[in-house]
């Protein structure tokens, strides 16, 4: 992609209402514009980050054996008094009326939507276990959006739905999303810690939230220093026996502020590692029994024939607020830092002489050769002085920016810089490459 041909608007200044290093970076790095409080549009930079975050999230879901959908943003409300939660769920709801009088709602989550859908095609235990998962934009409205996507009003989720015969299996269905949400965050570059959390309107008695640390955390929390340095457990774990895992990271000592307990902190955890930070959250997982399938006869013949109550959970995942984890986890003065696995491009190609033809050559070469090798590229053919090219790289955090000037023509060599460590080499062109990878 040539740079003179794609649409970055970067800004040199942060606009004085961005509070948080992430939102002022996305806005500098041209990645979002604010259409209304909390409402964004994705620009061509921003929306590539999106697109690699999700299918990642993606790929983990069907692993870990999830099956994908596609449901609606508005959703009848008359689903929701079905399960009791129109009411209750407070002015967050975004409540409409169509024209032929039809009271809808802008989905803030898809318990009741996803309950229907299986009622309607599932008779049988035969067909169970069952994890539905779709990704999609929902809508809450916050009294306060601030922070960017961080806690904007409307936002990309996965959210997913399991469904078992009872509560055993139904554990065993959450145990799978605890591992498969591990390997998530780790692809993209992040340690998220499971710590266990208030249900809150979602409801039932069985949750975690998965939480990235950073300096500029929204919430402080409490853990034990070893679930920081565990790996994730890896594609290659045994799906249908995740117990161990689940346990190993369940028995060491992880709340949020709301459910800390110094005292079992204390007691429970080594003092060298007590670990106490700023955390961002970015997945949220829950068990709930039969909190919706009672209300909405959500049932299936059992083994004996008679119609039993399905046993849920749901697992949700913000596809557009983990940018910003990102973001607050990995920059430094001069801009964002992207993780390989979600960066926009993989490779920027500074050409330092737009004028000159022996550098463009140069460039264009260096160009179809990255592409041929899978990379994508993005290739800075602007007359910009060399200064804002470097400035406007770094700014935007592609991994690895290959120069290309006068001087490197005639020696034939280019400057490679890893963007992560600052790092530095002058080396030729498929040298270069082999490092890339």
């Amino acid at each position: 992609m040539r740079l003179s041909r794609y649409f970055l608007p970067t800004l040199k200044e942060a606009p004085s209402d961005a509070q948080i290093v992430s939102h002022q970076l996305m806005l500098r790095a041209g990645m979002i514009k604010q259409e209304a409080a909390g409402i964004y549009a994705w620009l061509p930079l921003g929306l590539r980050v999106l697109n690699r975050i999700e299918q990642i999230v993606r790929e983990e879901q069907e692993r870990a054996g999830a099956v994908e959908v596609l449901m609606p943003t508005l959703q009848l409300a008359d689903l929701w008094r079905e399960s009791g939660r129109y009411d209750a769920y407070g002015p967050e709801m975004l409540r409409i009326t169509d024209r032929h009088e039809r009271e809808l709602l802008y989905g803030p989550t898809n318990e009741e939507m996803i309950t229907d859908i299986f009622r309607s095609f599932v008779k049988s235990y035969k067909a169970l276990p069952l994890n539905l998962f779709h990704i999609q934009w929902k809508f809450r409205d916050e009294r306060r959006p601030r922070f960017g996507v961080m806690r904007g009003r409307e936002f990309l989720m996965k959210d997913a739905y399991s469904f078992d015969i009872d509560e055993a299996a139904a554990r065993r269905a959450y145990n799978r999303m605890f591992v498969a949400y591990l390997n998530t965050f780790a692809r993209m570059g992040l340690k998220a810690v499971p710590m266990r959390a208030d249900t809150g309107p979602i409801g039932g008695d069985l949750s975690h939230e998965f939480i990235v640390l950073a300096d500029t955390g929204e919430s402080q929390v409490f853990c034990d220093r070893q679930l920081v340095e565990m790996p994730a457990p890896g594609p290659d774990v045994d799906w249908n026996n995740l117990q161990s895992i689940v346990d190993q990271r369940t028995s060491l000592y992880a709340a949020t502020e709301e459910m800390h307990d110094a005292a079992q902190f204390d007691s429970q955890t080594a003092e060298a590692d007590r670990l106490t930070a700023r955390g961002i959250e970015v997945g949220h997982i829950f068990y709930f029994g039969t909190k919706y399938s009672a209300p909405m006869k959500a049932k299936v013949a059992g083994p004996d024939g008679q119609d039993t109550e399905v046993h849920m959970g749901s697992y949700g995942v913000g596809v557009s607020r983990l940018l910003g984890a990102i973001i607050e986890a990995s920059h430094d003065e001069a801009g964002i830092i992207w993780p390989d696995a979600v960066a926009p491009f993989d490779v920027v190609v500074i050409n330092l002489r737009a004028n000159d033809p022996s550098v463009c050559e140069a460039c264009e070469a260096a160009v179809a050769a990255l592409e041929a090798a899978g990379k994508s590229v993005l290739y800075d053919d602007t007359d910009e002085r060399p200064g804002g090219k470097f400035a406007t790289a770094d700014l935007i955090g592609i991994p690895w920016q290959l120069t290309i000037g006068p001087k490197g023509v005639a020696e034939g060599v280019v400057e490679l810089k890893r963007r992560a460590t600052g790092e530095k080499s002058t080396l030729p062109l498929d040298q270069a490459m082999e490092r890339i990878g």
